[in-house]
């Protein structure tokens, strides 16, 4: 199964601007986002995520985390995306504060699935044109713009 972050996002949700004080405030604010999209209660779904980040910091460096979670329930990977107005303390590799988050649902049972579409978010996000823009965008047509067009761009 080809995972991208437009497949990703096509089921779940996009945040353009958000004003968040902590990483848990951020994740639950996405949780709450995502229930709704995948049928789980939001509370579930920001349980199993905190209880990964406990596991180690989803803050990659650049500004940029990627909080996820495998779920029961979840049919396909649903990623949801938020840029905070300021940054949050996610405990980075680089100690940046992060305000681009995307936060990744996966199924339970979906290992490789999860991992591809971990990988695809990170490549993504690596690249400073795509946060640069991701940064600027203030709408959710705009932020979709910026994935579609990085999808078209990004091999599989």
């Amino acid at each position: 199964m080809a995972t991208d972050l437009t497949s990703l996002l096509e089921g779940g949700v996009i945040i353009p601007s958000f004003e968040a004080t902590s990483r848990k405030q951020a994740i639950h604010a996405l949780a709450e986002a995502l229930a709704e999209k995948v049928g789980l209660s939001a509370r579930l779904i920001e349980d199993a995520v905190m209880e990964r980040e406990r596991l180690g910091s989803t803050g990659v460096g650049e500004g940029v985390a990627i909080p996820h979670a495998r779920l029961e329930g979840i049919e396909t990977p649903t990623g949801g995306y938020m840029r905070l107005v300021h940054g949050v303390d996610f405990e980075a590799i680089d100690e940046r504060p992060c305000d681009l988050i995307f936060m990744l649902l996966a199924p339970k049972t979906a290992g490789a699935d999860h991992l591809r579409a971990l990988a695809q978010v990170s490549r993504a996000f690596r690249q400073s044109t795509v946060r640069d823009a991701l940064r600027e965008a203030s709408t959710e047509e705009q932020v979709r713009a910026i994935v579609c067009r990085e999808a078209a761009d990004t091999p599989a």
